[in-house]
């Protein structure tokens, strides 16, 4: 990508994932990956209760994430804490990364903008539910874990 990006967020498509019952989102991709070479930046909608993701962590991706509106419950390794509007929150490649964001809210959206790093190959660990991720630019797939 060589090109400047310059777009109105109301003008990028909504996408919506809802696979699992305790996980639903809404996301408007800025910097979809593979636009950019290092980079995704997305704009998530938590409906009430829901989180985004299970609590991971990358090996080689970078995640940041802005809260723009709501009230969130940040899980990490050293425990639960309250985020909420005006909180910019890092999560580094690694073990003490690791991080699960969830609406506290039972009638309001939680809504972030997402910047991640995007690298050739990433393995993110799903320790909760025991699965591993493997991500890139040509791969995505997701490997449960045998005891």
């Amino acid at each position: 990508m060589n090109d400047i990006i310059h777009i109105k967020t109301a003008d990028v498509p909504l996408k919506h994932k809802n696979e699992h019952e305790n996980y639903e989102y809404y996301k408007r991709e800025l910097v979809p990956k593979g636009i950019a070479h290092q980079c995704a930046v997305s704009i998530y909608e938590i409906p009430p209760l829901k989180s985004a993701y299970p609590y991971h962590y990358h090996t080689k991706n970078e995640e940041s994430f802005y809260i723009i509106s709501g009230k969130g419950i940040l899980e990490t390794s050293s425990g639960e804490r309250t985020v909420s509007a005006g909180d910019f929150l890092f999560f580094p490649a690694n073990e003490e990364g690791a991080h699960k964001l969830t609406n506290a809210s039972e009638t309001e959206p939680l809504i972030y903008l997402d910047y991640d790093t995007y690298n050739d190959i990433d393995v993110a660990f799903y320790p909760d539910s025991k699965k591993i991720g493997i991500w890139g630019k040509n791969i995505n797939q997701l490997y449960k874990i045998n005891d």
